[in-house]
């Protein structure tokens, strides 16, 4: 990086982490968790408020996408460590489950949308898209919170992570449906939908494979050469493995990179435990000091809530309680059907609640792909409804689950995520 450049990047990672810090600790000062605080140190700072990358210090340098690369290797590392956490064996237990509850929770908040949208005047391309984009969700939220309060290796916190492999994939496959009916521009409506199918069936099948397998005997071989375990030799292993993974995940795969992410992570978590344990806490450490911070906040940076138009408030509304209940009834009917009871269920449907980084980028493709305006009040209405779905999840899930159990990630102890 150029010296001008570097000085007000090096600033606003200093002004981001100290946000992030003070607003987290204040969430968990009134009993919320971290990552509600960070989210909220986001919109502060961004454009609705403080607008930070517009400040003289920082201008001409382009802050938003200087950031923009650390808060996504902060959400690949953050899914990796939540891979190394769970047991595959525990996940597959869960397959019923998480197919009913990623099915429904996907189908059904469409079929709500496009009556709303329609009866607010909107078109039925913008109405079908609005559906589409509030079908999606981010499990970085809700699992984060689940690590926080000790409930990620419970049962709803495994039919979450499974679930949301299947929702990721329905929430492409609806993207890459709506735009070839109804003729967006962008190059995922020109693909055949059975060869994106079977493109990331194949993709998600051989990574695990390979990461189940392969990836440990790797390891193990590794693990015996002295010069290369040595000065966390096996930690960047590691980072190099889940960042091979997330890029084949979308360069091959056509999935999000924080899928192969976490199929990465799958593999590592047949280690032995001292060296799971000792690569949990390097990267633990990085992450959680400061690059998933920067990731929770670099979500409310992109929020800009200062231009949304009053008119649009009644359409928000309403498109709000559909994103949360279609998520509470869809995942949730489809966790009772799969075997959950009814408390279970509740709290996976509330767990996909959260539309996150994921549905902006949806969001941001309607924008691209010319289905919305960025003066359409349907488009207003998508961000306001992602933002406040994503900062109310944390709130939902902490009222949800126990209060009385302590957090069973290592790293999360020594690292302050839990705190």
């Amino acid at each position: 990086m150029e010296a001008s450049i570097i000085l007000p990047f090096l600033l606003s990672i200093a002004i981001i982490l100290m946000a992030a810090r003070v607003l987290g600790s204040l969430s968990r000062y009134i009993g919320q968790p971290r990552v509600l605080g960070e989210l909220v140190a986001g919109v502060i700072l961004g454009p609705t408020l403080l607008n930070m990358p517009d400040w003289t210090l920082f201008h001409d340098a382009h802050i938003h996408e200087l950031v923009l690369p650390f808060a996504e290797f902060g959400v690949l590392l953050l899914m990796f460590l939540i891979g190394v956490e769970v047991r595959l064996s525990e996940l597959a237990k869960v397959g019923r489950i998480a197919l009913f509850a990623g099915v429904l929770g996907a189908i059904l908040p469409v079929f709500m949308t496009i009556p709303i949208g329609i009866a607010f005047g909107a078109s039925f391309d913008v109405a079908l898209f609005a559906g589409v984009t509030l079908a999606a969700t981010s499990v970085s939220i809700s699992a984060q919170v689940l690590l926080e309060i000790g409930h990620l290796r419970s049962k709803e916190g495994n039919a979450l992570l499974a679930t949301a492999i299947i929702d990721d994939i329905l929430a492409i496959l609806l993207v890459s449906i709506t735009l070839a009916v109804i003729g967006g521009t962008d190059a995922i409506a020109q693909q055949s939908i059975s060869m994106i199918i079977l493109r990331m069936s194949l993709y998600i099948a051989v990574a695990l494979v390979l990461s189940w397998y392969v990836v440990p005997l790797i390891l193990q071989r590794v693990a015996k050469n002295p010069t290369i375990v040595q000065s966390h030799g096996l930690t960047t292993i590691a980072i190099i493995t889940l960042l091979i993974f997330a890029w084949t995940a979308e360069a091959f795969g056509g999935v999000a990179g924080i899928t192969g992410a976490f199929i990465a992570g799958l593999g590592f978590s047949r280690l032995p435990e001292r060296a799971k344990h000792d690569i949990e806490e390097a990267i633990g450490h990085i992450a959680y000091a400061l690059l998933v911070p920067i990731f929770f906040v670099s979500v409310g940076l992109e929020i800009n809530l200062s231009t949304f138009p009053i008119s649009a408030l009644p359409l928000a509304l309403m498109l709000l309680v559909v994103a949360i209940l279609s998520k509470i009834i869809g995942s949730g009917l489809g966790a009772r059907l799969g075997g959950f009871n009814q408390i279970e269920s509740l709290r996976v449907g509330i767990c996909m609640i959260s539309r996150g980084e994921v549905g902006l980028i949806i969001a941001t493709l309607g924008l691209s792909s010319g289905v919305l305006q960025q003066d359409d009040p349907m488009y207003a209405s998508l961000f306001l409804v992602i933002l406040l779905t994503t900062v109310a999840t944390p709130i939902f899930v902490k009222m949800i689950f126990p209060k009385d159990d302590e957090p069973t990630h290592q790293f999360a102890k020594s690292t302050g995520a839990s705190t």
